[in-house]
């Protein structure tokens, strides 16, 4: 038996019982047979408790509790401190209004903690990120110089987390603030490591064994979190709601995933983006060696890599294939899918 099949039930008997001492006494005012008034009001009253019962007991518990799992820890101190602070004000100022005349020494003391208390929950809420970082500032909780703001969080992505970089990023120390993956994503690195594709399989195993890898690093700020996001059934809609409410960013390689969060607001890591970023820069004129691996899409172009990926296409390098040349850059281009040099050989002598 559910609970709230259990509440129905006590619902509609006392409901059932006023409705039937409901109809005794207008019975009694209209002079009329009190049990066929008893017995129609009783039965009014069993019917409206059995239907209006949950959406007055479970239904409103249900959805406080909703919220509460997908409020931070941080939003519900800060919700804490500030029904404390609203409270201690509202009573600072119940004494002056307490000797006002009737009922207004009655009403506004109440309607003030109502006020106040409303009043501090909101202020505290909407700025908490203020005053942690004032506390941050004057304390250092845990030994640390960075406080409060040594607290902040990022969320990690399925596609950053199958990728692996982010194992090497995160030892090197650039990634501030500790790395929080949800159990949903766990649950979808799960649903990919067994999937009958072997090359999803594979990628699905490699995603778990990185956590392991984060999990086990002492040097590495990590953690597993049961926060969800009820209602929402998109594992990239959670993660952007869940990043909203804890205001933190999101360490991502998904294109479609960086543009939907952008558009919400949320801050978004972007792995490739970084990889991008601190490659080599040349300019037209510079000189280095490459070697030529295949042939280019134009004729006699010749296509050789970087080092760090960077792809060079060399003009009349056809002739060239499997050599190391030394180039000089002529354009740089920049795309969605990353640099790309064009050169041409700096001694042609073919």
């Amino acid at each position: 038996m559910s609970v709230e099949f259990f509440v129905r039930l006590i619902g509609m008997v006392v409901m059932g019982l006023g409705g039937m001492y409901l109809g005794t006494h207008l019975s009694k005012l209209a002079n009329d047979d009190a049990y066929l008034w008893a017995s129609v009001f009783s039965m009014v009253g069993a019917l409206m408790g059995l239907i209006v019962t949950p959406f007055l007991t479970t239904r409103p518990v249900r959805s406080v509790r909703a919220l509460m799992a997908q409020a931070s820890a941080r939003s519900m101190l800060s919700a804490l401190i500030g029904l404390i602070v609203g409270l201690i004000i509202a009573a600072l100022i119940s004494f002056p209004l307490s000797l006002l005349p009737e009922p207004f020494s009655q009403l506004l003391p109440f309607f003030g903690a109502l006020v106040f208390g409303y009043l501090g929950v909101s202020v505290f809420v909407m700025r908490q990120n203020d005053i942690f970082n004032i506390i941050g500032n004057r304390l250092s909780f845990g030994g640390g110089e960075a406080g409060w703001q040594g607290e902040r969080n990022i969320l990690l992505d399925t596609s950053v987390i199958i990728d692996g970089r982010v194992a090497d990023i995160a030892r090197t120390g650039f990634l501030f603030g500790s790395m929080l993956v949800p159990s949903f994503i766990l649950n979808e690195l799960q649903h990919i490591a067994d999937s009958s594709d072997s090359l999803r399989r594979q990628r699905g195993r490699r995603g778990l064994d990185i956590l392991n890898q984060l999990q086990k690093d002492d040097t590495v700020s990590f953690r597993i979190t049961d926060l969800d996001v009820e209602g929402v059934r998109s594992v990239d809609d959670k993660l952007v709601i869940l990043a909203k409410q804890l205001r933190c960013p999101v360490l991502t390689n998904d294109f479609n995933l960086n543009r939907v969060a952008e558009l919400q607001g949320v801050t978004v890591l972007n792995i490739n983006e970084l990889a991008n970023a601190v490659k080599a820069v040349y300019l037209p004129g510079e000189k280095m060696d490459v070697q030529v691996i295949q042939e280019g899409k134009e004729a006699d172009q010749g296509v050789g890599y970087l080092e760090d990926g960077t792809m060079v296409v060399v003009e009349s390098g056809k002739e060239y294939i499997n050599e190391l040349i030394p180039v000089v850059v002529t354009k740089v281009l920049q795309t969605a899918a990353g640099r790309m040099i064009f050169a041409q050989p700096q001694n042609p002598q073919r």
